[in-house]
């Protein structure tokens, strides 16, 4: 039974064949979110479903399973990632991991084992990992493992969705708003010297190549989900030249999007607007710096670190993380750490392959157990272990 398939994304960007178990050939062209898939000749069909439609049951089970690089990091990395290992075999989904263990801090990390991951990540394309700990240590490379990964694989947009969780209650209930960063330049270029003894400079690079990359992905990202605003994050006001040219390249990318507003913030303002009323926001794009700020401020307005997901893009790879990237080392074995952000970060992966029942399937039980409030972690003021927080979202994966 040979069939041909043709799996979409909204931007197209390469070509990947391959066959299944069956002798099926499949043509695979990445972007920016799921895929979708549209027969392209057909001689024999076993199954047949609506394209967009939600599936409310179990589909019939894929002939082959995705392969998806892991890198469980450092701290509660591990812990959370067997989380998601877990909550996967209890629900079937149809994905092999290819587990990778590099570390800055743990005695492994090397070029080889780099090089490792890269080639994993290379093939597979699509990759979900925690946070790689960057020692403060500086020991012959500016460039910390993180960072090496982001530029090889050009991931140069940072996604994280900031979404109440239903149930638990904050200061700013039913929020919803997008921190797009661009993350392979600015103040982390990685360029520093000592140019006379005890003075430093450090280069801060800004490029209006990546800064209209960065902004067009932006208002794509509004248009493709519905969004109205797009507000750029800049401190142009001091660093008139730099930060000048990115806010000039968001408002040139800005006129190509009339049907969406376009507002810009100086970083410090945006900081405190955030706190006091963050409903006017809806997507925000910013430098490298300034992301990492807000990703982490706003992520404290719904819960904190351990809930709050995020994802990275190229033209060619997506690589799924938390959105706060946080190890959490003394946490390490005590089993108190949240697994939410990270199901939820698995989840949103499950959706970029195509996997709309298993990722919904997967989210929801972690929402359920949360409005629940029986079960729920230290952070969210429970008194819920990892374990026991795990065992209550597979126990969910059908209800």
């Amino acid at each position: 039974m040979a069939t041909r398939y043709r799996i979409s994304f909204p931007h197209i960007i390469f070509i990947h064949t391959r066959c299944d178990q069956r002798g099926s050939v499949v043509l695979c062209e990445m972007g920016l979110s799921g895929v979708r898939l549209q027969p392209l000749c057909v001689r024999s069909l076993s199954l047949t479903a609506s394209q967009n439609a939600t599936l409310e049951s179990p589909p019939a089970r894929a002939d082959s399973t995705f392969k998806v690089t892991m890198v469980p990091g450092d701290g509660v990395g591990p812990e959370l990632m067997t989380a998601v290992k877990e909550v996967f075999k209890s629900g079937d989904v149809p994905v092999e991991f290819e587990e990778f263990h590099l570390s800055e801090v743990q005695n492994m990390a090397s070029e080889e084992k780099l090089n490792e991951v890269l080639t994993s990540m290379k093939n597979n394309r699509v990759a979900i990992k925690g946070k790689i700990h960057t020692p403060m240590e500086y020991k012959g490379e500016l460039a910390s493992y993180e960072m090496r990964l982001r530029r090889k694989l050009d991931l140069f947009a940072n996604v994280v969705h900031v979404n109440s969780l239903p149930g638990y209650s904050t200061r700013h209930n039913n929020l919803d708003l997008v921190i797009i960063r661009e993350q392979t330049e600015g103040e982390y270029s990685s360029l520093e010297h000592e140019s006379v003894s005890g003075v430093v400079e450090c280069l801060k690079i800004i490029t209006r190549e990546k800064s209209r990359r960065i902004a067009k992905f932006a208002f794509d990202y509004a248009t493709k989900k519905g969004r109205s605003k797009v507000t750029a994050v800049h401190k142009a006001n001091i660093m008139k030249l730099g930060d000048g040219l990115f806010l000039q390249s968001c408002a040139e990318v800005a006129e190509l999007y009339p049907k969406i507003k376009y507002e810009n913030i100086i970083i410090d303002n945006c900081c405190m607007q955030l706190v006091q009323n963050p409903y006017q926001f809806d997507v925000l794009v910013m430098p490298n710096l300034y992301g990492n700020i807000i990703d982490n401020l706003a992520a404290g307005l719904v819960g904190g670190a351990g809930v709050v997901p995020g994802e990275s893009y190229s033209a060619e790879y997506a690589v799924f993380e938390t959105g706060a990237r946080h190890p959490f080392a003394q946490a390490v074995g005590r089993n108190i750490a949240n697994p939410t952000a990270m199901l939820l970060s698995a989840a949103n992966m499950l959706r970029h392959l195509n996997l709309e029942y298993h990722s919904n399937m997967v989210s929801e039980a972690v929402k359920r157990v949360i409005k629940q409030g029986k079960v729920r972690t230290a952070d969210l003021g429970g008194y819920a272990t990892s374990v026991e927080f795990t065992r209550a979202v597979i126990s969910n994966l059908s209800a």
